[in-house]
């Protein structure tokens, strides 16, 4: 059985803020659910979260997730007393039983060193470990004159020659399920802070003769945690690097890594150009030889082969095929979708509405739940009124019309195959097929008129 406690308790006082730390974001996503990924990634039996400052609102937040259990810790007595409160949730089935401790403000742990953690344990115990030129503040890694680990002394409990060791601890260590639950029973709180230390079971272990072994992360930024707003940005700037990196290395070209941010899964083709600016979030993905300008944001879309993303766009859950050009300043919203070779310019919001193969909307107009066939024209101005206030109503064009600028369609109507709708029209009956319809106030001159003058007082 392999279970995951994640403490999560903290109040985060540095963080200035109601929100209880673990709930704060990294790339877009609360640091809790970033820890939450990685146990799940590790196929776990049990996921325990200890929580105590603002419980109530971390458990709100994960309320949908049935795969949880909470434990209380109140009060805050230590990294020990935390995990004590779970210790009566963990599962046991046999003596390949471990539990992972990690941590609801270390965000970045990858599946890789979580399951490098596991590898070494050897059916002992495993602490993960980084050596730091300046370690002030992390407990230290004591060997004895063999190499073994033999304990972890907290810095405050240090020494000047246990100070100057470089190997420091973590806090994420992977441990046998029962020896654990018997260690936590002897820990005691006779130390500079007066808490009850998760690192004291190292050196229980050594006692009972269980080996105790290391792993170390791959990259510096897993194992940082979030205490302030301060090294949440840093950690934040870390991370998008690291994405900017893993987008380089399969091949896109970004104009320029440090203006790029991922929220969610970015995935791309070959040959994928992004500019600066640019923010993705939740699911995206992008086929071969797409190019995204500046400033464009992206949520939840799929973008077909060799189409243009022009400046200072937005999608939102929106499909767009393949050669197709979108933007500057469109706007694309939930639902969408857009065929192959099609063009919507610049302040043009779709919305809930199929725009056909080569149809076009090149500039000013809203079009919203709507069917539209192929190479339709949109023209300037054109407005599909889809709602009376209370319920909302379809549009449909067939292939090859043309609406002219300035056209309001009101909806539920219908405008058949090649048909014309003259500018300026307000459409309130259905267009027959390969007819011009026109509804306009007869144009007349008034003879003579002026214009109004201020009066003087």
């Amino acid at each position: 059985m392999l279970n995951i406690v994640i403490l999560a308790a903290g109040l985060g006082k540095r963080m200035q803020s109601n929100l209880p730390k673990v709930l704060h974001t990294i790339a877009g996503r609360s640091m809790l659910s970033h820890v939450l990924d990685g146990a799940r990634a590790l196929n776990a039996d049990s996921i325990v979260v200890v929580v105590g400052h603002g419980a109530d609102q971390v458990k709100a937040a994960f309320s949908a997730q049935q795969d949880l259990q909470f434990a209380l810790q109140q009060p805050q007595l230590g990294t020990g007393h935390a995990v004590q409160q779970a210790q009566s949730l963990l599962k046991e089935d046999g003596e390949d039983d471990v539990t992972v401790v990690l941590y609801g403000d270390v965000p970045l742990v990858q599946l890789s060193t979580l399951q490098a953690l596991l590898d070494a344990r050897k059916n002992g115990l495993a602490v993960l470990t980084e050596i730091l030129e300046e370690p002030t503040g992390y407990g230290r890694i004591v060997r004895d004159q063999a190499g073994r680990v033999c304990a972890i002394v907290e810095h405050k409990d240090a020494d000047a020659a246990v100070r100057a060791i470089k190997e420091v601890n973590t806090g994420i260590i992977a441990a046998p399920t029962a020896a654990l639950k018997r260690w936590l029973s002897q820990l005691n709180n006779n130390n500079a802070q007066g808490e009850y230390y998760l690192t004291d079971i190292i050196g229980m272990a050594v006692a009972d003769g269980v080996n105790v072994e290391v792993a170390h992360p791959q990259a510096s930024f897993e194992t940082l945690g979030v205490n302030s707003r301060v090294q949440q940005a840093e950690l934040e700037r870390l991370w998008q690097a690291e994405q900017a990196r893993r987008q380089l290395e399969t091949g896109v070209t970004l104009a320029d890594p440090a203006r790029f941010d991922v929220r969610g899964q970015l995935t791309c083709g070959r040959d994928v150009f992004i500019d600066v600016g640019c923010v993705f979030e939740g699911i995206v993905t992008l086929a071969d030889g797409v190019r995204v300008g500046p400033h464009c944001v992206l949520r939840d879309v799929e973008i077909g082969a060799g189409t243009q993303i022009e400046a200072y766009s937005h999608l939102d859950q929106a499909q767009v095929g393949r050669d197709a050009r979108i933007g500057p300043y469109a706007r694309l919203r939930p639902g969408a979708r857009l065929a192959n070779q099609t063009h919507v310019g610049n302040f043009v919001e779709i919305k809930n509405t199929s725009l056909g193969e080569g149809s076009k909307a090149n500039h000013l107009a809203y079009v919203g739940d709507a069917d539209i066939g192929a190479r339709v024209n949109i023209g300037a101005g054109t407005i599909t009124c889809n709602y009376d206030g209370v319920n909302k109503f379809r549009t449909t064009i067939g292939d090859d019309a043309f609406i002219g600028s300035d056209t309001q369609l009101v909806a539920p109507v219908h405008v058949g195959r090649g048909a014309t709708i003259a500018a300026g029209t307000t459409l309130t009956k259905d267009a027959p097929a390969d007819q011009l319809t026109i509804s306009r106030v007869k144009q007349i001159t008034v003879v003579g008129w002026k214009r109004p003058v201020k009066k003087t007082k």
